[in-house]
């Protein structure tokens, strides 16, 4: 199944399951709806509140606010494109091997698969990352990575906007990002049951192009069965000692060349009036526009 949030007519926002091209409404949150017995499967069954054209509707971000946020940095290539762009040298750090390691991410800054995008104030380095993520279907603590994918509702496409001069400062003390990373997230335009990508399981994930464009112009991108650490891995290690909730939202980070930090200087970061797409197979795509700073 896949799963949309969106804006009704009469401004309210509604969610429901996509069939066809057609939306099935059935509730007014997703968040709520993965808490209720049985959760999206029995959601699925209810009888439509409306019955309204995919084409028709502004899309929001299929969990608008997700508990909580956490981003891993799960494809090796990324990490070694991003060391030979930052220093010079690709050497992973051995630390990244040993456990699946993730930062808190912002869940007041999550935007929709359309939304304009400004730029974070203070950054003249603005860039996008391509990235799919996870939803919990259910309150859960201390999985097992074997089994650990049983609890995720859905897959959805998941974008980091980053700011890498204000990066490059924050990656010098030991807490890691911050301001760098909490504009903007934008998420959609679906959220994709398991089942749907069971039958392209390759590897650690599944064997799925992940890639991202400027303008129409293709920047990089690569393969979602590249991933080092599965999402049962990560959902193991996020959930160890703690409870992850149902909807919080935990994050693969950027696919080998799924963001402009990594290309060296071979393409510009993102100015104003940029479009940016991000596609993933299956997932669907975002397409948003880049704009200035907002004034507060």
């Amino acid at each position: 199944m896949r799963w949309v949030s969106y804006r009704s007519t009469d401004g309210s926002s509604r969610c429901g399951v996509v069939r066809g091209d057609m939306i099935h409404a059935v509730g007014t949150n997703l968040l709520e709806l993965l808490r209720t017995e049985g959760g999206l499967a029995a959601a699925a069954t209810k009888e439509p509140t409306e019955v309204v054209p995919l084409a028709t509707r502004h899309l929001l971000a299929p969990v608008p606010v997700p508990p909580a946020v956490r981003d891993f940095a799960a494809f090796e290539r990324h990490i070694s494109n991003a060391g030979k762009a930052a220093v010079g040298d690709g050497t992973v750090n051995p630390v990244w091997y040993e456990y699946p390691i993730f930062f808190f991410s912002n869940p007041a800054a999550i935007k929709g698969p359309h939304d304009e995008i400004p730029i974070a104030p203070g950054t003249q380095l603005w860039d996008y990352e391509v990235e799919v993520a996870a939803v919990i279907a259910r309150d859960c603590s201390n999985l097992d990575a074997r089994t650990a994918e049983e609890c995720i509702a859905g897959y959805l496409l998941y974008c980091d906007w980053s700011a890498r001069d204000i990066s490059t400062s924050e990656m010098k003390f030991v807490f890691g990002p911050s301001k760098s990373k909490d504009a903007s997230t934008t998420l959609g335009p679906f959220l994709v049951t398991p089942d749907e990508l069971e039958p392209y399981r390759s590897g650690k994930g599944f064997a799925l192009r992940m890639d991202g464009y400027v303008n129409d112009e293709h920047y990089g991108g690569g393969s979602w069965d590249e991933i080092h650490w599965s999402f049962g891995e990560m959902l193991a290690h996020a959930s160890r000692g703690t409870t992850l909730r149902a909807g919080d939202i935990l994050a693969s980070g950027p696919v080998g060349t799924g963001c402009i930090q990594e290309l060296a200087g071979r393409r510009p970061y993102l100015a104003a009036g940029d479009t940016v797409r991000i596609e993933v197979q299956e997932l669907g795509a975002i397409s948003v526009r880049v704009t200035s700073h907002e004034p507060s």
